[in-house]
């Protein structure tokens, strides 16, 4: 099958997928994952042998990729392989290699075949924009690299894609993004923030804030600015994994992915995710660094799809304190919140744990001293609550935009808990 049908192919079983019940949905779902475990799952070397149930294999993670990489993809290409092809074009014979952009310091590598790339694309179309794609779209993606993800995308008649640097600042290609003047538009929401702060001269149908956490206090701003909805891309090195829906649901992509999820407290979870589509590199019961909140409600647009009410951040940067009473933690949500509704005033800082009992709180000099003040007495209220002894300091400094790096602006910086 040639890339443009595998592309059709998947867009055509994605929007299938999306009519059916829940019930039915699952039949299929349980199905196709039975299938990867039997024709697919077996050829990765660390595996080797279909297991009797999915719950039968051990949980991975990206260390356990990294260091075996070449246990986990069908071409025995090893990661010092995969970096040296990703360092001259990103090929490695057939295949397509991608790497993250490093968010805690410690990339992750990918390898993927061209017809997974544009079964993929297919897949992102129609759970993205299904309605527009028939009339021509130019998209504008926003990314600090250019995995060859969206190569495949230059292939059709239909799709005008380009991608912007982000690593070389927004300065360097606005008129050029201006002039493409996208349909779609796919960025970090900094730089949709930072669009409306510089009042770029846009005017997309849809716009897609992907690759860090939307935190809500973003959310207006944007879609103010550009005066649409602001839906979400949930995506990561190891695949897709949710995609807001016209009625503002951001479904997971479970259609592609078998989700399993870990109780991470405060009714928030980690998944575990089994990508049963992909063939080349194998990901399976592979431990995510994400906190999600997931939705109690199916979605009034009708998919089966379940639904995520917030992407929260990441694990690594939950705040960890002694007591007393033992381990205590924070995750990034209650920390944010602390700080955002001190005062309405407030809509940047960071707030960063430096040491066991150290926290640096980051608000620009601009913004009034009431509020500064109300929201160091915020944070510091909160940690009295929790009966976390840190010390909270108030630093006032001016907030750039950062194009060589995630924005957290919630982060812990003590080395990972064991």
């Amino acid at each position: 099958m040639n890339g443009l049908a595998e592309a059709v192919g998947s867009f055509a079983l994605t929007r299938w997928v999306s009519r059916k019940s829940r019930a039915d949905f699952e039949r299929w779902q349980a199905t196709a994952l039975r299938r990867f475990l039997d024709r697919d799952l077996p050829h990765a070397p660390f595996y080797g042998k279909a297991p009797a149930r999915l719950s039968d294999l051990p949980v991975t993670d990206k260390a356990l990729l990294m260091a075996r990489f070449d246990k986990f993809n069908f071409g025995g290409l090893t990661a010092s392989q995969a970096w040296t092809a990703l360092a001259r074009d990103g090929r490695a014979g057939a295949l397509t290699v991608g790497a993250s952009t490093g968010t805690s310091g410690n990339r992750g590598l990918f390898v993927i075949s061209e017809g997974e790339k544009f079964r993929w694309l297919g897949t992102l179309l129609a759970k993205a924009a299904p309605d527009l794609l028939w009339r021509g779209i130019r998209v504008a993606v926003i990314l600090p690299q250019n995995t060859g993800l969206y190569d495949s995308a230059h292939k059709s008649r239909l799709i005008k894609l380009a991608f912007f640097d982000l690593t070389v600042g927004p300065e360097s290609w606005r008129d050029e993004l201006e002039a493409f003047d996208p349909t779609v538009i796919i960025a970090p929401p900094k730089i949709l923030r930072h669009f409306a702060a510089e009042n770029f001269r846009l005017r997309p149908k849809r716009v897609f804030s992907a690759a860090e956490t939307l935190d809500p206090v973003d959310r207006p701003v944007i879609e103010n600015f550009f005066q649409l909805p602001l839906d979400q891309i949930y995506m990561a090195t190891e695949g897709l994994f949710a995609v807001t829906c016209r009625q503002g649901g951001l479904h997971l992509a479970e259609d592609s992915v078998f989700f399993e999820f870990e109780p991470a407290g405060e009714g928030l979870v980690t998944p575990l995710v089994t990508a049963f589509r992909r063939q080349t590199q194998i990901m399976a019961r592979y431990r995510m660094n994400d906190l999600l909140r997931l939705s109690k409600e199916p979605c009034r647009c009708g998919s089966p799809l379940r639904c995520v009410d917030e992407i929260v951040g990441r694990m690594d940067d939950v705040f960890r304190f002694t007591s007393p009473n033992g381990l205590i933690l924070v995750t990034p949500d209650v920390l944010r919140n602390a700080v955002l509704k001190a005062d309405r005033r407030i809509d940047d800082f960071r707030l960063v744990q430096t040491g066991p009992d150290r926290i640096e709180l980051r608000l620009s000099p601009t913004l009034a001293d009431g509020a500064a003040a109300a929201a160091h007495q915020s944070v510091r209220a909160l940690l009295e609550i929790r009966r976390a002894a840190a010390t909270v300091t108030l630093i006032r400094a001016p907030l750039p935009l950062e194009t060589s790096r995630k924005l957290r602006r919630v982060e812990c910086r003590l080395e990972p808990a064991r």
